[in-house]
C-alpha cells in the first residue's frame, strides 16, 4: 500500500530490529503500553487529542486477570494503597428490598487516581498534546500520521489507542474500505442502548454514610420498577463515594441519539439530575449524592459496544476501546485494554526485524492471540448489561433466574474460567501462582530464555 507522504523521511533503526512505536492516545491502554515498551527499551512517543491529561469517569475496577502485569511493573504496591478491596455487590429493587448479592475479588478506586499513578511512571516530555489524529499513512518504509495543526510524524509502527471514537481506525478503515479490504460488519455503527451519567462525592461523613470508612468497599446496585433506570453506589478511598445512573432507551431513542456526542466529559446534565434526584440510595437519595458531587466532576456518556473485526493492517494496529468496545457492566473494559497492551508488547518484544512483512506478522500473533479472550468478555458485558440494566420482561425475567434459581456452584465455574486467563509481559521474571485457582499457561518467550541463558540466570522449572 503505496501511502504515505515525502513530508519527512521515516525515522532510520540502527539496529533494524528495534522499532519506533508512535502511540495515539494518552489513555489506559496507551499509558499502559507505553509502560511496557519501556521496560524494553523500544523508543516511543505518545499523541494526544485534548489540551491535558483529564481522566474522566467515575469508578473502575482491576481483578487478578491484570494483576501479575502490574505487579511485574512495580504498579501494584501503589494501586493498593489508592483502592479498595470489594468482596460482595448487594442488589436491591427501588424500594430496597433485596433482590441478590453477587460475589467477587476486586481492586475498587477512582478512574483519575489511577491515571495519574500510570502518569508517574512516564517521562512527560513523551506525551504530546492537542494532537489531534486526521489522516494515517503506511508502507514498507514506515507509517505516518497527519495532524490538525498541520504537523506529520514517522514511525515504524502506529498504535491506535484512542477509544470508542478512535480516529487511528476510522482512517485506517477508509484506507482499507477503498481497496476492497475492509469487511461489511466493519462499516456499522456501534449499538447504543443506555444513557449513564457518573459522578465521585468530596469527601463524606462517615457517620452518615456507614462503611465508607471501612477496609472494604461497600457496593449497592438500585434497579428500578416501572422506571427505567438503575444506580449504583461504591466507596473508595478518602471517604468518597463513586455513583452512577444508567436509562435505558427504547429503540427509537438510542437511533435519536446515535449522532450525539459519545465522549466523557462535563454536559448539561440538569435535567437528567432533576428526574433520577429521588431515587432511593440505601442511606438516602442518590440526590444526596449529587448535591456532594462538584458540578465538573459529573458526566454523561452513551454506552455503546461493538466488537471489531479488523485490528491491523500493515504497521497499524488497534488496542483497547479502538477494537472491542465493551459495555462496563461488567468492568473488564480497561482489564482488556491493559491485557492487549501486555500481548502487543510481547509481540514487538519478539520482531525479528522492523520489515514489514515482520511487523504483519507480529499484528497477526496479537489478534490471534487476543481477539477470542476479547469476544467472551464483550459477551460476558452484554449478559451482565441485560441483568444489571435490563427492564423489559425478559431482562427482568432473567435476573429473577439468576438470582434465585441458578446453583451458585454454576456463577463459581464462570468465574474461575475467567479469572484463569492472566497474561503477563513475557520479557520480565514471571510472577507466581497464587491461590488455588489454576492459571491458563501462557506462550512462552523464547528470546528472553535465550537472554537469561546469556546472561547465567537458572532456567524456569
Amino acid at each position: 500500500m503505496e501511502n504515505i507522504y515525502p513530508s519527512q523521511p521515516p525515522p532510520v533503526c540502527r539496529d533494524g530490529k528495534t522499532p519506533h512505536v508512535m502511540i495515539v492516545g494518552a489513555g489506559i491502554a496507551g499509558l499502559f503500553l507505553a509502560i511496557l515498551l519501556d521496560r524494553i527499551n523500544v523508543p516511543y512517543e505518545i499523541y494526544e487529542r485534548s489540551d491535558e491529561a483529564r481522566p474522566l469517569g467515575g469508578i473502575m475496577s482491576l481483578n487478578s486477570n491484570i494483576m501479575p502485569a502490574l505487579e511485574q511493573l512495580g504498579v501494584l504496591d501503589d494501586l493498593r494503597k489508592i483502592s479498595l478491596p470489594s468482596r460482595d455487590f448487594n442488589i436491591y429493587t427501588s424500594n430496597m428490598e433485596e433482590i441478590g448479592v453477587l460475589g467477587g475479588d476486586d481492586k475498587l478506586f477512582e478512574m483519575s487516581r489511577f491515571y495519574d499513578l500510570l502518569f508517574s511512571r512516564l517521562p512527560a516530555e513523551k506525551i504530546h498534546y492537542k494532537k489531534r489524529v486526521m489522516s494515517i499513512a503506511y508502507n514498507k518504509e514506515g507509517a505516518m500520521i497527519r495532524c490538525s495543526d498541520g504537523t506529520t510524524y514517522h514511525g515504524d509502527i502506529l498504535v491506535g489507542a484512542d477509544g470508542t471514537y478512535s480516529g487511528v481506525r476510522q482512517s485506517l478503515y477508509k484506507l482499507m474500505q477503498s481497496n476492497g479490504q475492509l469487511p461489511d460488519s466493519d462499516t456499522k455503527a456501534l449499538s447504543k442502548c443506555n444513557i449513564c451519567m457518573v459522578g465521585t462525592t468530596d469527601p463524606l461523613d462517615p457517620e452518615k454514610y456507614p462503611g465508607i470508612s471501612g477496609p472494604t468497599a461497600v457496593l449497592y446496585q438500585m434497579i428500578g420498577e416501572g422506571t427505567p433506570y438503575t444506580w449504583s453506589s461504591m466507596s473508595i478511598p478518602n471517604n468518597q463515594i463513586c455513583w452512577s445512573v444508567v436509562k435505558q432507551l427504547g429503540s427509537e431513542e438510542s437511533e435519536d441519539e446515535r449522532f450525539r456526542n459519545s465522549e466523557w466529559g462535563p454536559e448539561s446534565n440538569e435535567a437528567m439530575i432533576s428526574e433520577v434526584r429521588d431515587l432511593r440510595i440505601p442511606t438516602g437519595t442518590l440526590g444526596d449524592l449529587i448535591d456532594a458531587t462538584p458540578r465538573e466532576y459529573i458526566s454523561r456518556v452513551f454506552l455503546e459496544d461493538k466488537l471489531f473485526e479488523t485490528w491491523h493492517d500493515g504497521r497499524t494496529v488497534l488496542i483497547g476501546d479502538a477494537c472491542h468496545k465493551m459495555l462496563p457492566s461488567s468492568g473488564q473494559g480497561a482489564v482488556n485494554a491493559m491485557q492487549d497492551a501486555v500481548i502487543l508488547a510481547n509481540c514487538i518484544y519478539e520482531l525479528k526485524s522492523i520489515a514489514e512483512n515482520d511487523v504483519a506478522e507480529a499484528f497477526r500473533d496479537y489478534k490471534e492471540q487476543r481477539y477470542s479472550r476479547a469476544k467472551g468478555q464483550y459477551e460476558a458485558s452484554q449478559a451482565s448489561a441485560k441483568l444489571l440494566y435490563g427492564q423489559t420482561f425478559f431482562e427482568r425475567l432473567l435476573r429473577k433466574f439468576v438470582f434465585n434459581y441458578m446453583p451458585k456452584s454454576i456463577q463459581r465455574m464462570s468465574m474461575v474460567k475467567d479469572l484463569a486467563y492472566r497474561p503477563q509481559a513475557s520479557f520480565l521474571p514471571q510472577v507466581p501462582k497464587r491461590g488455588a485457582l489454576d492459571v491458563l499457561p501462557q506462550k512462552p518467550s523464547k528470546r528472553y530464555q535465550e537472554e537469561q541463558e546469556l546472561a547465567g540466570a537458572p532456567k524456569p522449572i
